[in-house]
């Protein structure tokens, strides 16, 4: 039964062993330049040669789109087991170790803070955990992120990074689609805005149902931005893809983003927004 199980020769790194912040003094762009950590991180994580948008997490995000402190919401809301699923390892057991290694409670947290002098609800994912997968806690926190902005009428930010759902919570996980799309919609109705940020990856499931469910959809540089990866689109259809296929870019040329912004402009740019849908005064 070789088929279904994975050879000593596959990858074998653990997802909760990715990284999205590389670890040491200096970082390689898949470019090849080489940028000291420290400038890495005043640049705001963008490779200041080439540009490359590193992956960053929670964390990073909120220090670039919040002006300075933030409360977070619903910060100790953790993942259980509810189908006691077991592969090579139990699910608790695997969540135990991811929590340790990185520090975080789940593959999602929700801030609310000032950006711009704007009041701003922000729910970030970070892929650091599980891959960023969407389980139920995801679904939850960003179900009662919603719940804030419709009730203190907020604008409400979600940042996407997921490898979509999550296995090990099957039909669980695949429910935080229409409950996310649900919440989505009454916050539509409350005439809230809603920005979604398409970072890389932003796969599966995430963008099935509220990456691209945004009142505005922008997208980083280069991000990968797609339902199924290219791997499995091209064995898929057994045709060669479009250069650049599921890019942030090849995605603006064919209408599925309104715009792709650098890092550096985003805190600017989502609040041009946030001012305009308001019509607040941006003089």
């Amino acid at each position: 039964m070789a088929w279904f199980k994975r050879t000593e020769k596959g990858i074998q790194t653990a997802t909760e062993d990715k990284k999205d912040v590389p670890k040491g003094l200096w970082y390689k762009s898949p470019t090849g330049k080489i940028v000291d950590q420290d400038e890495l991180a005043k640049n705001l994580w963008v490779s200041p040669e080439d540009d490359f948008h590193v992956r960053i997490g929670s964390a990073e995000y909120f220090s670039i789109l919040f002006d300075d402190d933030f409360k977070e919401l619903d910060a100790k809301m953790t993942s259980k087991d509810p189908l006691k699923f077991t592969d090579t390892k139990k699910y608790s057991d695997r969540l135990k170790d991811v929590m340790e290694k990185t520090g975080l409670k789940d593959a999602v947290r929700t801030a609310v803070g000032k950006s711009k002098g704007n009041d701003l609800v922000v729910c970030c994912m970070d892929f650091a955990f599980i891959g960023g997968s969407m389980g139920a806690v995801v679904g939850e926190k960003i179900a009662r992120g919603i719940d804030y902005s419709i009730k203190n009428k907020v604008p409400f930010m979600m940042i996407s990074k997921s490898g979509g759902a999550r296995m090990m919570e099957a039909a669980y996980s695949l429910m935080q689609l229409a409950k996310t799309s649900a919440k989505l919609a009454q916050l539509a109705e409350a005439g809230i805005p809603y920005i979604s940020l398409c970072t890389d990856p932003t796969t599966g499931g995430t963008t099935a149902s509220y990456a691209m469910l945004g009142d505005i959809n922008i997208g980083e540089p280069g991000a990968l931005i797609g339902f199924a990866g290219p791997r499995v689109v091209k064995d898929t259809t057994g045709k060669d893809l479009p250069e650049g296929f599921q890019t942030s870019e090849f995605l603006l040329e064919h209408g599925f983003l309104d715009f792709i912004t650098h890092r550096k402009e985003l805190k600017d740019k989502v609040n041009l927004y946030i001012d305009l849908i308001l019509n607040q005064d941006i003089r």
